[in-house]
């Protein structure tokens, strides 16, 4: 049950025979009282005029996913199963996170009757949004009191990662149609698959010029009429790329609007997309201590779902990443010579000790990138007119000298570091990949 702010002022009309009155405090005080008793007396009629809210039965139609910054519309479906018509409101119970523009919904239900209230959602937060009640608020014809009741309606809403990235796709996928040889660019460079023969023109690597096709050109009796014979390459396809990324404390802070861990899925997306057109197979794997996610045997757009769904959950752990069993976790995805990129941090040479101590076990057998997301307001830091700034200055250049040293340590080992803000990251991890599919390195 509830009041309204009617029968509020409703009971606030009984001060006035008080004051009219004055001192007469006897005859005062008994009209008060008999009002009071009749505004109780006109509310328990009215409660008892309301139709029941329990006799509304609840039916929900909410979206099964969404990506993150759009917006989706939930359904209900209320019917009124009782004899009496229904005033009142309903109100959808959505965590804040989902971003339920309106909660609150006038309902007028005649008895017998159904009706769809909705309810527009935009959620803030990647994840699993749930609602599980209704709460539903009968009102007598009055309007003074109201019966309410919470009814049981479970609903769920994943939210995916908004893949924002994809507007770099095009124009990576024109570069790499231009490596593999769409267009009328050949590349040469080790590990790569031979294509074709063609004629040799002024700036082809002399590397190239096949010596045995040359020599089936020219005519045995006048040696003339041949032509010098060089061979096209195109990079090879199902090369295995391993994305594995860092869900420990660190990929919780944030960066700029995002924290890290989602600049680490935008990349991650990106990586897949572009790879998965080239031929090549993907294997993904988000890794603290434990598992949290693993996507691998999949290609085309079922990569794509498949990681974006596996990626809606994966929260953040406060923990220490294990380092030491990532070689394993990447043996056991893949056994061949593979290309593996590593999301995490790079911002402190404490906290990276543990990436350089698996660096050697991995770039034996692999071909490794480490990409980090790094925040732009240390390179923004100019000022220092006073002393706050001066310190501010301060942290920031030692920040970027931490980097630096990492990023020295991690390349004297053998991988390659990429590193950016967060919308700079994905697409310079996409140029890489790009760039060691021309050298031949992939």
């Amino acid at each position: 049950m509830t009041l309204s702010g009617r029968f509020v002022a409703l009971l606030a009309l009984g001060v006035v025979p008080v004051v009219l009155l004055g001192g007469e405090a006897g005859p005062a005080y008994a009209v008060l009282g008999g009002w009071v008793l009749l505004c109780v007396l006109l509310g328990v009629l009215d409660l008892g005029l309301a139709a029941s809210p329990r006799r509304v039965a609840v039916e929900r139609a909410v979206p099964s996913r969404v990506r993150l910054g759009t917006e989706v519309v939930a359904e209900l479906f209320l019917t009124n199963t009782g004899g009496r018509r229904l005033h009142g409101t309903v109100r959808d119970a959505w965590e804040p996170s989902a971003g339920a523009v309106a909660t609150r919904t006038a309902l007028d239900l005649p008895a017998g009757e159904r009706r769809r209230v909705t309810t527009t959602l935009r959620p803030w937060r990647r994840g699993e949004r749930r609602v599980e009640q209704v709460t539903v608020r009968s009102w007598g014809p009055l309007h003074l009191w109201a019966r309410q009741a919470t009814l049981v309606a479970p609903g769920r809403l994943r939210v995916l990662p908004p893949f924002s990235s994809r507007k770099h796709l095009p124009s990576r996928l024109a570069r790499l149609r231009e490596l593999d040889g769409t267009t009328s660019v050949q590349l040469r460079g080790q590990g790569t698959e031979f294509d074709s023969l063609r004629e040799y023109v002024r700036g082809d690597d002399v590397r190239s010029i096949d010596w045995r096709a040359t020599a089936r050109r020219l005519d045995p009796v006048t040696g003339h009429g041949g032509r010098v014979m060089v061979r096209t390459w195109r990079p090879e396809r199902d090369r295995r790329v391993v994305i594995v990324v860092d869900t420990a404390r660190t990929s919780a802070a944030r960066v700029g609007d995002e924290p890290r861990i989602d600049t680490a899925f935008e990349a991650s997306l990106l990586l897949a997309a572009l790879a998965t057109r080239a031929g090549d197979r993907i294997d993904f794997l988000a890794y603290d201590r434990m598992v949290r996610g693993r996507v691998s045997g999949a290609s085309g757009p079922e990569l794509l779902s498949r990681m974006v769904d596996r990626m809606a959950t994966i929260e953040p752990a406060l923990i220490e990443l294990d380092w030491s069993a990532v070689p394993a976790q990447v043996s056991s995805l893949t056994s061949r010579r593979s290309l593996v990129v590593l999301l995490t941090s790079i911002d402190a040479p404490g906290a990276s000790r543990g990436l350089l101590s698996v660096l050697p076990q991995l770039t034996r057998k692999h071909l490794v990138v480490v990409a980090s997301v790094t925040d732009p307001a240390l390179a923004a830091v100019h000022e220092r007119r006073d002393r706050e700034e001066v310190y501010r200055a301060a942290a920031a250049e030692r920040a970027l000298l931490d980097v630096s040293r990492v990023t020295a340590a991690v390349q004297r080992l053998g991988a390659e570091v990429v590193t950016g803000a967060p919308a700079e990251l994905p697409p310079a991890l996409a140029d890489r990949y790009l760039a060691l599919k021309a050298a031949g390195r992939l």
